[in-house]
C-alpha cells in the first residue's frame, strides 16, 4: 500500500547527511528551512486572514452531563481521584502509578476557576472529566497579600477557595498538582524583613533565611488544617498528586541581575560561605583564580567573606577550547566555574532542605516538582537547573508554543493594533514544546503550555501532544489556562479592557480537541519508544557549562557552536537537533561516585534513518510517527491510533493503514481512535474527531511588516478588529474512508456528545467512506446490531 503518495520517504540518498556528519557539522534549523522550495517555506502563512472557507457559528448549549451522550470519558477517571492511595512514581522512576501499582498517565490543565463558587467547581469538574481531563493544576500564590500581613501569614480566603477546588475535582477523579508560591505576583511590604533592598522577591526563596523561614509557616499553614469538605488535610490526602514548590523562578535566569543592595551582599555573603566549605579557606578558594574578577574597581572583601558574582550573561558565553585559552583566562574560567557551581547548589540544597521538611515535619508523602523555569542559555546552564530539581521526585518545565505578537498589552491581551505572525509548528519543528532532554528514571511534567493566540494553527496542538508525550514518555502536560467553567467564548481579556483573552484553552480547537487526544494518549494507543539518546554528564561538565550531546534549542549556529558536533561513543558523529521528534532523549547526571560503583556511558542510537534532512522528514523509531515539516503535516498511524494534522489540500489523499482521508480544507486535524479499546479495524465502536481553524465573529486584520525592537522584521498581520462572540470555525470538507467490515452506522454529535443525526455512508467491501460533516467535531462510528 503507497501510504504517503506524495512523495517517497526513503528515496532521496543520505549521502550529504552522512558527509555532514563525518565532517563534524550537522545543519541547525534555520538552514534547513532555507534549502525548501519556492512556495513551500511558508505554508503558516499561506492562507490569508480573514479566513476564505465557510465557517459555523460556536454557540454550543451547556453541557448538562445527560446519561444519552454518546461521547463521555468520566468512564477513564477513578470514582473518586485517589480511591487506591497516594501516586507514587513506578519501580523505575520514570513514571507515575496509582496507590495500586496501576500505570497513571495525566491529561491536565491550569484552571482559575478554582476562584468561583463551590456550583461552578463542581460544574467544572464535571466538564474536565466528560472530556478527558483527569488532572488540574491549582497556580495559586498563598502568602498574603493584605495590608499589614506579617511575612508568615497566608491568604485565608485563598486556601478556603483551594478546599472547595479539591473537594470538586477529587469527586469527580481528577488529581490535583499544587503550586502555592510564585515570586512574580508577591508585593513586598514595608512591615517584612526581605527584601531588604528594592521591590524584586524573584531569587530570595533560595538563599534568603528570613524568606525560607515564612515559606515553611507558609507550606504548614496551606498542608496540615483539615479540609472541611473532604474531612483530610492536604498533605493526607491522596487526591494530591504533586506539590510544586515554586512556579518560574532560578538563580540561573536573567531576574538574578534585579538583585540588589543587602539582598545582593546576602548571596555574595553565601557565595563566600559556601567557598570556605568547599575549599578550606577563602584564600586557597581564590588562589586558582588568579586574580580574576568581575570588576576591578569593585574587588572582592575577603576580610567580610563578600564574594563578587560575574553578571548572568558571562555564563552564556562559550568557553574556548582547552588547548587554545589565553594563559590569563584559566583564572576566570575556574571562577566561572565554581560561581556556576554555587548557583546550582545554592538551589539543589534549599530544594533538599524543603523535601526534607515536607517528609519528616510535615509529614507527607506528596510527589514533589521542585521546579519549572528555564535558564539564561538553555545549552550551558539547562542541565545544571534540571540537576538542581532531580533531589525530588519530578522534573518539570513550562514551555509554550506560540507566534510573534507585538503590542501594548501583548503580555495578557490580543487588541486592535497588535501585529502578530502565524506560522503552524508543523513547518517549525524546532520550536515544539516537547522538544525535552528528560532527566533518566524521573517523570517529567510540562506545568504550563499552550498553542497561544493570537496564533491561528491550533489543532494540530492535542493532536502532537497526545502523539508526542505517548512516544516519548513525558508524563503530564497541562494546557493553559481555564477561566470559565464550560466553553470561553471571546471576551475581554480581564473583564472590561476592549480586548480578547490571550491565555485561554477551553475554545473549540484546543479543548474541543481533548477526547481523541486523551483517549489514545491515557489508553497507551501509541507506543513508546526506547531512548534514542542517553547522555551521561559528570557536575564538573555542568559547572564548566561544557556544550551538551544536544540542546533544547535551534538558535544555534554550526559554523560557531558546537551544539550539534558533539562527542559521541565510538566516533565523531554529529546528533541532529530534532532527534527529540524520533522517541526519549535522556541524561543522567553523574555526582561524586564511590569506590567500586560502575559509571555508566552514554548511549546513542543510529538515527540516518530516521531523520532525513533531504526531504524533510522524520519518523519515530517505533514506526508509528511521521513528521513532515517541508509539508506542514504529521501523521500517526498504530492499531488503535490513526490520524493526520496539517495542511491537507496540498497534501492531497492521505493514505493510513485503515484509514484515507481526502480534504478541501487548507489546513485541518483528523484522529480516529476506539471506544471498545479494539484495534481500529475490527473495532465495533469508534471515535471520529475533526478540528481546523476558528477566530472570532467579525475578526478583521490586514497584511503588514515591521521591524521590532531588535531589528528584526517580520511579516505577518495587523489587527483591524479583535471580533466577538461567538467563535468561527471553518467548516470541516473531507472525505473519510475507514478499513473495517463490522462498521455500519455513523452518528453525528453535538459538543456535548449529545446525538444529532445518522449521517449517510457508502458501504465497500473493504469498509465505509463518508463525507464528514461540515459543522460539529465529532461523529461515532459503530456496529448498528
Amino acid at each position: 500500500m503507497l501510504r504517503y503518495p506524495l512523495f517517497s520517504l526513503w528515496a532521496i540518498a543520505l549521502g550529504s547527511l552522512l558527509a555532514a556528519c563525518g565532517s563534524g557539522v550537522i545543519p541547525d534549523l534555520d538552514l534547513l528551512k532555507q534549502s525548501r522550495q519556492p512556495g513551500l517555506s511558508k505554508l503558516g502563512m499561506a492562507i490569508p486572514e480573514p479566513m476564505d472557507e465557510p465557517t459555523w457559528a460556536f454557540e454550543p448549549e451547556p453541557d448538562t452531563y445527560s446519561d444519552a451522550a454518546l461521547l463521555d470519558l468520566r468512564g477513564l477517571n477513578e470514582a473518586i481521584a485517589g480511591e487506591t492511595g497516594f501516586v507514587r512514581r513506578s519501580d523505575d522512576g520514570r513514571d507515575f502509578v496509582k496507590g495500586d501499582g496501576t500505570p497513571l498517565r495525566f491529561w491536565a490543565i491550569n484552571s482559575e476557576v478554582w476562584s468561583r463558587s463551590p456550583e461552578s467547581l463542581v460544574n467544572h469538574a464535571k466538564f474536565l472529566a466528560k472530556r478527558g481531563v483527569n488532572m488540574v493544576r491549582w497556580h495559586g500564590n498563598i502568602p498574603s497579600q493584605d495590608e499589614g500581613a506579617p511575612l508568615a501569614a497566608i491568604n485565608v480566603e485563598e486556601r478556603e477557595r483551594l478546599w472547595q477546588y479539591v473537594a470538586a475535582m477529587k469527586q469527580e477523579g481528577i488529581y490535583l498538582t499544587l503550586s502555592p508560591y510564585y515570586s512574580l505576583w508577591m508585593k513586598p511590604q514595608s512591615q517584612w524583613v526581605t527584601p531588604r533592598s528594592g521591590d524584586d522577591m524573584h531569587g530570595l526563596l533560595f538563599f534568603d533565611p528570613e524568606l525560607q523561614a515564612a515559606y515553611k509557616e507558609w507550606l504548614k499553614q496551606l498542608l496540615i488544617p483539615v479540609n472541611p469538605h473532604t474531612g483530610l488535610a492536604l498533605k493526607d490526602d491522596p487526591a494530591i498528586a504533586i506539590l510544586q514548590l515554586q512556579n518560574e523562578d532560578s538563580l540561573l535566569f536573567w531576574t538574578l541581575k534585579n538583585l540588589q543592595g543587602e539582598d545582593l551582599a546576602l548571596l555574595q555573603q553565601r557565595f563566600g560561605d559556601w567557598l570556605k566549605e568547599r575549599y578550606g579557606s577563602l584564600s586557597q578558594a581564590v588562589e586558582p583564580w588568579q586574580g580574576a574578577t568581575p570588576d576591578e574597581q569593585l574587588p572582592d572583601d575577603l576580610e567580610a567573606g563578600l564574594i563578587r558574582l560575574y553578571p548572568l550573561w558571562e555564563l552564556t558565553q562559550e568557553p574556548p577550547p582547552e588547548q587554545s585559552q589565553p594563559r590569563n583566562s584559566s583564572g576566570k574560567l575556574k571562577r566561572m566555574a565554581d560561581q556556576t557551581a554555587f548557583l546550582t547548589e545554592t538551589m539543589h540544597q534549599f530544594n533538599a532542605e524543603i523535601v526534607r521538611f515536607l517528609r519528616e515535619e510535615i509529614d507527607t508523602p506528596l510527589l514533589i516538582n521542585a521546579g519549572n523555569w528555564k535558564t539564561a542559555d538553555p545549552m550551558r546552564l539547562n542541565d545544571a537547573e534540571r540537576y538542581s530539581y532531580s533531589v525530588a521526585e519530578v522534573i518539570g518545565v513550562n514551555r509554550y508554543y506560540g507566534s510573534v505578537h507585538h503590542g501594548e498589552r501583548s503580555g495578557w491581551a490580543i487588541t486592535t493594533g497588535d501585529r502578530f505572525t502565524n506560522q503552524s509548528v508543523l513547518t517549525q519543528p524546532g520550536s515544539f514544546p516537547l522538544n525535552l532532554k528528560q532527566v533518566a528514571n524521573y517523570p517529567m511534567i510540562v506545568s504550563e503550555s499552550s498553542w497561544v493566540p493570537p496564533l491561528n494553527y491550533q489543532s494540530e496542538g492535542p493532536f502532537l501532544i497526545s502523539v508526542f508525550q505517548s512516544l516519548t514518555g513525558i508524563d503530564g502536560f497541562y494546557w493553559f489556562t481555564a477561566h470559565t467553567p464550560q466553553w470561553r467564548q471571546p471576551a475581554s481579556a480581564n473583564g472590561h479592557f476592549p480586548s480578547i483573552g490571550k491565555w485561554v484553552m477551553n475554545t473549540p480547537e484546543l479543548m474541543g480537541n481533548f477526547p481523541a487526544a486523551a483517549l489514545m494518549y491515557r489508553q497507551g494507543y501509541i507506543q513508546s519508544g526506547q531512548p534514542v539518546i542517553g547522555e551521561v554528564r559528570s557536575l564538573d561538565e555542568l559547572w564548566q557549562r561544557r556544550s551538551p550531546l544536544i540542546s533544547e534549542t535551534r538558535s544555534f549556529d554550526p559554523n560557531r557552536d558546537d551544539a550539534f558536533v558533539q562527542r559521541r561513543a565510538g566516533g565523531n558523529q554529529g546528533i541532529h537537533p530534532l532527534s527529540f521528534l524520533t522517541g526519549p532523549v535522556e541524561v543522567t547526571y553523574l555526582e561524586r561516585a564511590g569506590a567500586g560503583s560502575q559509571t555508566p556511558t552514554a548511549q546513542v542510537q543510529p538515527l540516518d534513518s530516521y531523520i532525513n534532512p533531504e526531504s524533510h522528514v522524520i519518523h519515530s523509531v517505533t514506526g508509528e510517527v511521521m513528521w513532515d515539516y517541508e509539508q506542514g503535516l504529521c501523521w500517526v498511524d498504530a492499531p488503535k491510533a490513526q490520524g493526520v494534522t496539517g495542511f491537507l489540500k496540498a497534501n492531497g489523499t492521505i493514505e493510513l493503514t485503515d484509514v484515507s482521508l481526502s480534504s478541501d480544507n487548507h489546513y485541518g486535524t483528523l484522529w480516529v481512535v476506539p471506544l471498545d479499546g479494539e484495534a481500529i479495524a475490527t473495532s465495533n465502536r469508534l471515535l471520529v474527531q475533526v478540528g481546523t481553524r476558528t477566530r472570532p465573529t467579525n475578526w478583521k486584520v490586514t497584511p503588514a511588516t515591521w521591524t521590532d525592537k531588535k531589528n528584526q522584521i517580520h511579516e505577518g498581520f495587523e489587527i483591524l478588529s479583535y471580533g466577538e462572540a461567538p467563535w468561527q470555525i471553518v467548516e470541516t470538507d473531507m472525505v473519510f474512508t475507514l478499513r473495517n467490515t463490522t462498521i455500519d452506522r455513523a452518528i453525528a454529535l453535538d459538543m456535548n456528545g449529545m446525538p444529532l443525526n445518522s449521517l449517510p455512508i457508502t458501504q465497500t467491501s473493504e469498509g465505509i467512506s463518508l463525507l464528514l460533516p461540515p459543522t460539529g467535531k465529532y461523529v461515532i462510528l459503530e456496529k448498528s446490531t
